[in-house]
């Protein structure tokens, strides 16, 4: 049965959450469901970026690498996102994006076989495929895109590795990690796990889960700003028996003994290239800071209740629009998607009514639930909006169609 505005406000009001929301600078008046894309602004960011502009960098200078330990900061804040995946903190590591970080592991973890297959997934976020085209014509090995389905029965002899999204961007299913890890090492396949659409939305466990190699960024659900920082993950296992395949100098034993021969790191600092983005991780860090006091375990239950609000009200007022996610906990992430042929300028047309969604192409309306600031009251409204403008068709506009840049 739907949700009414009546209870979900009474929802909200019981809600052992809501106080986390005046964590973040929320625009008056914007219900905003795109934080699977692009978190919202923490409110304590702007003084923690301002005061290591003004205080740390301004004062200090050249000292604040030693002073302030910006040199340690990848390893600081890598430990703080371990703790939210089900890792030791020794096995995160915060640089670069999250497309540089896949071309490490892929080139690093390839070298551990002779095997010629590099294993994925047909419609996984295109960036990781892009990236594993480029290793497979670097190291003369082979791309095998498989359907979904089909994934784990295509592990073979010859493959190497295989690279797996954990939550679909698009219709957020949900692999079984440990599972499907398990799998893989039983025949001899190493496998690396995209967690852009997990890390800060659902519980992980990649200590238990077995996982060896993970990659993911910091500017969805760790609310770490535009561009954010990513971060890679490394089993303790694993990390001296891999190397770096772009040997920046912050990846070397001792960067500032300036030699000209390469000696890598020890442990999960290998993984280091260029100088650490200093601000960007600091944006990163303040994201989160806003985790603190709360488990994934409960964002988990209030995600699955702000899931079952949307998915209850939208075929009774929204029925032109087919829901993709699966609907049961176990399967899904912390997104629910809708296909409808004018999924683009239903999307815009929103966006104009004050709800931010986002659309995936070619036909995917997209709604990230994010239960630190997201409220069910906003999840009614959002669907309420919706309807009117499907029943007065206002999508028809012709401003609507106009595509930008960015979807």
């Amino acid at each position: 049965m739907a949700v009414t505005l009546d209870q979900a406000r009474a929802m909200d009001e019981a809600d052992p959450l809501r106080a986390y929301r005046e964590r973040f600078a929320l625009p008056e008046g914007i219900i905003y469901l795109d934080g699977n894309s692009l978190g919202a602004l923490p409110r304590s960011t702007p003084d923690h970026i301002g005061a290591l502009i003004s205080r740390e960098w301004g004062d200090s200078l050249i000292g604040g690498w030693n002073k302030h330990g910006w040199i340690d900061a990848p390893q600081r804040v890598g430990a703080r996102i371990a703790a939210l995946i089900g890792a030791k903190p020794n096995e995160v590591l915060v640089a670069d994006s999250t497309s540089v970080n896949l071309f490490k592991l892929l080139v690093a973890a390839a070298k551990l076989s002779d095997r010629k297959t590099i294993l994925s997934e047909s419609g996984n976020f295109h960036t990781d495929l892009h990236i594993a085209a480029g290793v497979a014509d670097l190291l003369g090995l082979a791309l095998d895109i498989a359907p979904r389905a089909e994934v784990e029965q295509r592990i073979g002899r010859d493959t190497n590795l295989l690279l797996l999204t954990h939550v679909h961007y698009k219709t957020a299913e949900k692999f079984d990690m440990a599972a499907v890890t398990a799998r893989a090492k039983a025949a001899g396949t190493t496998t690396i796990w995209d967690l852009s659409h997990s890390v800060g939305a659902v519980p992980l466990d990649l200590g238990g889960a077995g996982a060896e190699l993970a990659v993911g960024c910091g500017y969805k659900y760790l609310n770490g700003g535009p561009g954010a920082p990513a971060f890679l993950y490394v089993a303790e296992a694993l990390q001296e028996r891999i190397g770096n395949p772009l040997q920046g100098w912050m990846g070397h034993a001792e960067p500032f003994a300036f030699s000209d021969d390469y000696r890598p790191a020890q442990g999960i600092s290998r993984f280091l290239a260029g100088t650490p983005p200093v601000l960007g991780i600091a944006a990163l860090e303040g994201g989160l800071d806003t985790f603190e006091g709360v488990t994934m375990e409960r964002l988990w239950r209030k995600s699955v209740q702000l899931f079952e609000v949307f998915y209850e009200c939208m075929p009774r007022h929204c029925p032109e629009l087919a829901c993709i996610t699966p609907r049961a906990e176990e399967q899904r992430g912390s997104h629910i998607s809708f296909r409808h042929p004018h999924a683009y300028e239903l999307c815009q047309a929103l966006i104009e009514q004050g709800v931010i969604g986002d659309f995936r192409a070619p036909d995917v309306l997209r709604f990230g639930l994010t239960p630190l600031y997201l409220g069910f009251e906003d999840v009614v409204l959002a669907v309420d909006r919706l309807a009117e403008i499907l029943r007065g068709e206002r999508w028809r506009e012709p401003q609507f169609a106009v595509r930008l840049k960015v979807t």
